[in-house]
């Protein structure tokens, strides 16, 4: 009986105390809804109370955490489509020009391409309606393309080889978003991926990837994760599975309400072997960072490049009523030593962004010692390197940020938007004579070159646009004529900028004519041979074998048997990088 009474009280005291926490939430909800029904009858003015819920969710959510927040519904398939890997339309990507829709590539296999569009076609009708000529928007151009699967659009483009207009009918269908936007061979045996993001389509195209770099002979892997904001987690998880080996840990998750959860390799992946360098950056977070931290902390490859963003958040999406969407915080990601990687929050939203800001103006981006790990945060990895949690994932060689060929003409020409609409025009205006010059993307890598005659056609297109004035009666030619023809001011001299930034000024305008001409892997591809110097330290490292002896387990020492007389056996301590599972 006595015991009955136990239980009966428990179960009580249980239900009180759910019951009372339920109370306490409601009356806030309640209190929530009392203020908008007294702002409704009484404000002075008309409210909107749409507005005023997503306002003070969206602050409610910033209050937690810099990562957890709200998508109205609205925005949500725009948010989505990048990772989500796919969107339903023509196909093509385009860029606006003197008010003109050009088409700047057209993607393989897409509907697009099956009825026959070309790069440079121009698109002056969409369905009998005009878009040429009227101002139109990048957002409007891609009301009028998009649309469901099956549904068609008319286009009427101008051809240069043509003389009228040429008619379509472009049947929509999905488009893939590609999230691996560079793969080459950097070199006899090592290959170059770039991945911009982590998608549901990563893993695939990262397969196809790497059997087109082994036909071409690739026994090692120079990945670039450069500005890579992150993604899904499982394809996080599904990409480390390909390069460790065994049943290594990849991560673990952790939070109030998530128990502890450890995401292990299957021994199925297909690069296990050769060598591998990952580049990084300030830029580099999330999903990016449980790449980076699987790496380093199995003592798989090496990482190249700056400290990275430095978010071990784990985001969860729940969808309301309306179709929204909530982001929240869930849980926080391990790495397989332990280590937590996020860095602190508690001072507000806006220092944490701010973060790159103070990495540059404290020097840290350009090699200074200035951030200092909490020597309690230090890790081992698998062989027992140091590593350390709390601040993202320093790289194994730092490689400082490169403003060498940065001139105050150069970045005045790049903001004015100058080069993107140059290069336009150039490959619009010579595409015949490219096409028959180079007959391939190795071709024109190879021997393309920016001579003085298309840097004088380019500071030309900056005098005709009025962001560089001529001296009076001056009529430059030559690349050294514009020296003594342009009018210098208290923001750049032209001949002393021209002089630092010569380099990068002829590896981008390379790098955008040959994007144009074929796709965004020839960007990096130029913009990698001629002026990032990560990717030079990434070739330095993966050629030096002696470098990766780091990640080899260290020998065992024979122990001497006279000076291990009357030692008893004790139980080892079992390493911070071990797992036993769930």
């Amino acid at each position: 009986m006595i015991k009955g009474i136990k239980v009966f009280t428990t179960v009580l005291l249980a239900f009180c105390f759910t019951a009372s926490f339920s109370q306490k939430r409601y009356e806030q909800t309640d209190k929530y809804t009392e203020v908008i029904n007294l702002l409704n009858n009484y404000y002075t003015d008309t409210v909107n109370d749409e507005k005023l819920t997503e306002d003070a969710i969206t602050k409610v959510l910033e209050d937690l955490d810099p990562h957890s927040s709200y998508v109205a519904s609205k925005d949500v398939k725009k948010t989505e489509e990048p990772l989500v890997a796919n969107f339903e339309g023509i196909g093509i990507t385009f860029q606006i020009l003197k008010d003109t829709v050009m088409v700047l590539e057209v993607i393989p296999s897409g509907p697009s391409e099956k009825v026959g569009l070309l790069a440079g076609d121009k698109i002056v009708k969409v369905n009998d309606t005009s878009i040429a000529g009227v101002k139109i928007e990048n957002e409007g151009v891609i009301k009028r393309l998009r649309g469901p699967k099956g549904t068609k659009v008319n286009v009427s483009i101008m051809r240069k080889s043509e003389r009228n207009l040429i008619d379509f009918t472009i049947t929509r269908d999905k488009i893939p978003i590609f999230s691996i936007t560079a793969t080459y061979m950097a070199a006899p045996g090592i290959g170059y991926m770039r991945l911009e993001r982590f998608s549901a389509s990563t893993v695939q195209e990262f397969l196809q990837g790497v059997d087109k770099l082994r036909s071409q002979g690739m026994k090692d892997l120079i990945f670039d994760l450069q500005g890579n904001v992150g993604g899904y987690l499982y394809s996080a998880v599904d990409l480390c599975n390909q390069f460790v080996r065994d049943t290594q840990l990849i991560v673990y998750t952790k939070g109030n309400h998530s128990p502890y959860f450890p995401y292990n390799a299957n021994n199925h992946g297909i690069f296990k072997e050769g060598k591998i360098v990952l580049m990084v950056d300030e830029g580099s977070a999330s999903a990016a960072e449980i790449l980076s931290g699987c790496i380093q902390d199995n003592d798989r490859g090496l990482i190249v490049g700056r400290r990275t963003f430095g978010k071990g958040l784990v985001q969860k999406p729940f969808t309301l009523g309306d179709g929204s969407v909530v982001r929240i915080t869930t849980a926080h990601y391990y790495t397989p030593s332990g280590r937590c990687i996020q860095k602190p929050y508690d001072k507000g939203s806006k220092e944490y962004r701010d973060d790159y800001k103070e990495r540059f103006e404290s020097g840290e981006l350009f090699g200074k010692d200035t951030f200092k790990f909490n020597d309690s945060l230090r890790y081992h990895t698998l062989n027992g390197r140091s590593v350390y949690g709390g601040g993202g994932v320093l790289p194994d060689f730092f490689v400082p940020y490169d403003t060498s060929g940065n001139s105050p003409m150069f970045n005045l020409l790049v903001r004015k938007g100058l080069e993107s609409k140059f290069c336009l025009e150039y490959v619009d205006r010579n595409r015949n004579m490219l096409n028959h010059t180079y007959v391939n993307a190795d071709s024109f890598f190879n021997n393309f070159q920016v001579d003085d005659n298309i840097l004088a056609e380019y500071f030309a297109a900056a005098v005709k646009d009025s962001i560089l004035k001529l001296m009076p009666g001056a009529q430059p030619k030559t690349v050294n004529d514009y020296f003594t023809s342009i009018q210098n001011d208290t923001t750049f001299n032209f001949e002393r900028d021209y002089k630092k930034s010569d380099k990068i000024f002829k590896a981008r305008l390379k790098a955008t004519i040959g994007r144009n001409l074929y796709d965004t892997g020839m960007w990096f591809r130029v913009i990698n041979s001629t002026v990032n110097n990560v990717y030079a330290k990434a070739m330095e490292v993966i050629t030096n074998d002696k470098l990766f002896d780091v990640l080899k387990p260290k020998p065992v020492e024979k122990e001497d048997p006279k000076k291990s007389k009357g030692k008893t056996d004790k139980p080892v301590k079992k390493a911070k990088n071990e797992t036993s599972g769930k």
